[in-house]
């Protein structure tokens, strides 16, 4: 494996839930590191820029003058419900392809004269792309997408290393606070194997093994708590 240390790091939707458990880590692991959203709070040892990955006109000039990367880590999306498919809004639908989907190309497309000639990439999906479900459908076609586009990216960029990291539900502030949250989180770590959510934290951790393991390229990696048992 190799180290994080001194390598230059950039996490898109690094500024909150699972993207900042990652930046977290990884400045942790001696990294140089640089967030990217729309909001969330200054993370303290961090450059942060402002990206909206749904205005791709924008990112030309956002990215004048960054360094080049050595990594770069995708966990930004729309919040999109989960609706039976004959009640899904397809102007959401949309919203949730342009941005995690077409703004992540976009961007990655800006990007590539930025990236180290070995530099590594990680997209991430999520558990409903292989884990059928009534209401899941709009989500697990996202996922399934970013999926297959890690996998070719990793043929077509090579040298370089593309890997998908694919989540089961994880405590992030997107379920909300207080008692109400906690209720309906315990509520879904009872119907799991592992009797538990996956925190944000151990998350990261596996993020950094993609980053670091020189030999993993076109994977798609899971941290679901046995969701897809």
């Amino acid at each position: 494996m190799t180290t994080l240390a001194g390598k230059q790091v950039l996490v898109v939707g690094g500024t909150h839930g699972i993207g900042r458990a990652v930046a977290e880590a990884a400045l942790a692991a001696g990294a140089v590191v640089t967030v990217a959203g729309r909001s969330g709070s200054a993370l303290p040892g961090a450059t942060q820029i402002a990206v909206d990955l749904a205005a791709p006109a924008q990112f030309a000039g956002l990215l004048a003058g960054l360094p080049v990367f050595d990594h770069v880590v995708f966990t930004a999306g729309a919040r999109i419900g989960s609706p039976k498919f004959a009640d899904a809004d397809l102007a959401e639908w949309r919203l949730g392809f342009e941005v995690k989907f077409f703004g992540t190309i976009a961007l990655l497309q800006a990007l590539l004269p930025r990236l180290a000639v070995d530099a590594s990439i990680l997209l991430t999906s999520g558990v409903l792309s292989r884990k059928a479900s009534v209401g899941g459908i709009t989500k697990a076609t996202l996922n399934a997408a970013t999926e297959a586009l890690g996998r070719n990216l990793a043929k077509e960029l090579a040298p370089r290393r593309v890997n998908v990291v694919s989540p089961g539900v994880t405590a992030t502030d997107i379920w909300g606070s207080g008692a109400a949250r906690d209720d309906k989180l315990a509520g879904i770590a009872g119907n799991l194997p592992a009797g538990q959510v996956v925190q944000p934290a151990d998350l990261a951790q596996l993020y950094l093994l993609a980053l670091t393991q020189p030999a993993m390229t076109g994977s798609v990696l899971d941290l679901e708590a046995g969701a897809l048992l």
